[in-house]
């Protein structure tokens, strides 16, 4: 018995039982808020797990990959796939092996071996793996919150970082500014200019105002854009840039996949609820890179995954 019986067991999951492909499930589990222990009372439940494919797959014209229900929003993939995934890193469904005990649905002697076996996927790629997901999930929050009136100070830094990148491009086009001819800071949550200049060729100068003035522009329209991001989107997104921040170093740190981040569900939860500012949350955030890098550096993880050992315990399953 598992405290998702009496949902699996309604008619909207009828096709886990009615559907022919799906009976060979070896392993499937509360992914989602659900696993990671974020949940509140209106979170769906996702349902994420591999299955062992049945022969006419195996040896006939068709492979199976993955089946999807839209509706209850259900993964189950072919256990070569999902195999594969994990040994490619891929947080999402690392993650899967991860999960509690009771929020397992189903788990077959296969599914059970392929979880005890998580640390056979776990190498130096997951740097790669979760630092560029949760990159990836910074660089759209910033983004996001450029096109939000919610935080001038956010928005205002995001702007300063996009034009002090821009200024390294000016080196070797433009005459030498010097260390100090040219300097951008923020002042009282505005973006300021000190600039030291003698003698500074003025065709120069007015290509680097031209090159900057277009940018702030751009940065102008994004600001009064009609159709913002909804700011609970954005604390979730933000929410999960500091799960995948954490669960990553963890692994890199030799602990294993943790899931269910119970250490940080104060803070996580804090997050989702907009209890936190951005600002605040982005100085969180700037510690845990820290923490994930110096993991990374100190790591004992293999430099990548045995495939010789992957592939042995996949065809385990099939015996």
């Amino acid at each position: 018995m598992t405290k998702y019986d009496a949902v699996i067991e309604t008619s909207a999951y009828d096709f886990l039982r009615d559907n022919r492909d799906l009976r060979g499930i070896a392993y499937l589990v509360a992914s989602g808020s659900h696993g990671y222990g974020t949940n509140i009372e209106t979170s769906d439940l996702d349902l994420r797990g591999f299955l062992i494919e049945d022969k006419r797959y195996l040896f006939g014209l068709n492979t199976f990959e993955q089946f999807e229900e839209k509706e209850t929003d259900t993964v189950i993939f072919g256990a070569q796939k999902f195999m594969k995934l994990c040994a490619q890193g891929n947080p999402n469904v690392l993650e899967l092996l991860g999960v509690d005990e009771d929020e397992i649905v189903i788990c077959s002697e296969a599914g059970r071996v392929v979880r005890d076996n998580v640390d056979l996927f776990l190498s130096k790629r997951v740097e790669q793996t979760f630092g560029n997901y949760a990159n990836a999930q910074l660089k759209r929050l910033q983004n996001a919150l450029v096109r939000n009136e919610a935080s001038q100070a956010v928005q205002e830094q995001h702007v300063l970082e996009t034009l002090q990148r821009q200024m390294k491009h000016f080196e070797g086009k433009y005459a030498d500014l010097g260390d100090n001819g040219l300097v951008l800071r923020m002042e009282n949550a505005e973006i300021v200019m000190d600039a030291r200049l003698r003698g500074y060729p003025l065709r120069d100068f007015v290509g680097i105002y031209g090159e900057m003035q277009g940018t702030m522009r751009t940065y102008g329209k994004l600001g009064t854009t009609e159709h913002p991001k909804d700011l609970p989107r954005l604390y979730k997104h933000a929410m999960h840039l500091v799960r995948m921040l954490v669960t990553g170093r963890d692994i890199l740190e030799g602990k294993g996949i943790i899931t269910k981040r119970r250490i940080e569900h104060e803070l996580l939860m804090a997050i989702r609820n907009g209890e936190i500012s951005f600002e605040e949350i982005f100085e969180q955030v700037a510690v845990l890179q820290k923490e994930f890098e110096r993991a990374a550096r100190e790591t004992d993880l293999p430099e990548q995954v045995d495939m010789i050992q992957v592939e042995e315990l996949l065809i385990s399953l099939y015996r």
